[in-house]
């Protein structure tokens, strides 16, 4: 019977939600890939007993607990101290644990060294130490009796992840607790509904190998096709025909795969092109331009923004209608078309994208409620514009998002229209 695995996530700031939980998030994607049996999660906070309470809960339904937090120096810290009286082991002081903290303190701060890093020498007796390359806190790998193995890691999440990386996957590996490899593609959608696009899809949810599921996001859709295989190679060629069937039935909705992004797709498009982008933003207030940026080698395309808040810097520096405005008001048709002109030819960049809308929660009219906003694009040879009304109820900057998402998504699909 292959072993299941428990991850144990130790922290009162978790439980008061302080701190978000990424890290039973990076495991629970870890060890699916691994193909270890995960059921149960559970989060403690810094108490010994409950600690231990939660260790012989687990001990009766997995093989694998997986501990993160509680292993600095404080004395709140009580996740090995904890351990070892449940399984009635002593503490030990590693000799090898105190030289690496000290050498790694010295090179940093000498004054930063504090005879309490010591208590992170301090592990169960016959337990592996397991390294932390980039921390002060390192973990353990413990067989505390037959069927039974301890990993436990600290609660920074970088540092777990290279500890897990590069001790913890070769050790499960090696030591037959992962039976096969669970990969997945994650199919990334924006501006179809999730209703809508599960329909157009729905026939490969009844698929056993490989499973596809639909997930909806901060206004993104995502379909998580997963394979389970001997190999991540097998896994990737059992996935492969199904990807493409559901990329073709989709089309353009789908702008990307697993980590690829909204910004992404469009810098690959710009660059593809050799094309370079503007942008005008009134009710985002930088937030497109934000997007934008988060790519490395932006400036290959990005020439910069103007945040038009006021209609004087719309006037004076886009060069919008003062009339239009009157007539019309910032948040219409015309005025996002002909920000994006005007930031096209101030910046003298291939495209302008514009946006200029109603984010509230005040501001809104009959005519004109929150959540209205206009996009302008303006291109080497054409000037369009987008109408949306998004759902006001999540507030301002879930507006916000979705503008700067959507201006992203309209003009890669403009992209894709061109190329038909």
């Amino acid at each position: 019977m292959t072993a299941s695995a428990e991850i144990i996530c130790v922290g009162t700031e978790l439980l008061l939600g302080d701190i978000l939980n990424s890290n039973a998030q990076f495991l629970g994607q870890q060890l699916a890939k691994l193909g270890i049996p995960h059921y149960y999660q559970t989060v403690v906070g810094d108490n010994r007993l409950r600690i231990q309470k939660t260790i012989a809960i687990a001990c009766e339904r997995s093989q694998l607990l997986i501990f993160t937090g509680g292993l600095g120096p404080t004395p709140d810290d009580l996740t090995h101290e904890a351990i070892a009286e449940f399984f009635d082991s002593p503490l030990v002081e590693r000799p090898e644990i105190i030289e690496t903290i000290r050498q790694r303190y010295a090179h940093r701060n000498p004054q930063s060294i504090s005879p309490s890093n010591d208590k992170q020498a301090r592990i169960p007796q016959g337990a592996n130490i397991l390294p932390n390359p980039i921390g002060s806190a390192p973990g353990i790998i413990w067989e505390a009796r037959p069927g039974l193995t301890i990993l436990t890691f600290p609660g920074v999440p970088r540092e777990m992840q290279v500890m897990w990386e590069e001790t913890a996957v070769p050790y499960l590996q090696s030591h037959g607790l992962s039976q096969f490899t669970i990969y997945s593609r994650m199919l990334r959608y924006w501006g179809i509904p999730e209703a809508t696009l599960s329909d157009t899809v729905k026939s490969f949810f009844d698929l056993e190998n490989p499973t596809v599921a639909p997930y909806a996001s901060n206004g993104e859709v995502r379909l998580r096709i997963s394979a389970k295989a001997d190999s991540q190679d097998a896994a990737m060629q059992i996935i492969a025909p199904i990807e493409e069937q559901i990329k073709a039935l989709t089309s353009e909705d789908c702008f990307g795969v697993d980590d690829e992004t909204l910004a992404s797709a469009v810098a690959t498009l710009l660059m593809q092109s050799d094309h370079t982008i503007s942008v005008a933003e009134s009710c985002t207030g930088g937030g497109l331009g934000h997007l934008l940026t988060t790519q490395a080698g932006s400036s290959a395309y990005f020439k910069g923004g103007i945040i038009a808040y006021s209609n004087s810097v719309k006037i004076n520096l886009l060069g919008v209608s003062e009339a239009d405005l009157a007539r019309e008001g910032a948040v219409s048709e015309t005025v996002a078309k002909q920000m994006a002109v005007g930031v096209r030819s101030a910046l003298e960049s291939t495209w302008g994208l514009s946006i200029t809308g109603i984010a509230g929660p005040g501001g809104g009219s009959e005519d004109k409620p929150v959540g209205l906003v206009y996009f302008g694009i303006a291109g080497p040879d054409q000037v369009v514009f987008y109408r949306r009304v998004f759902a006001s109820f999540r507030g301002r900057d879930w507006i916000r998002w979705l503008s700067a998402c959507t201006a992203l998504d309209l003009l890669r699909r403009l992209y894709m229209e061109k190329r038909k």
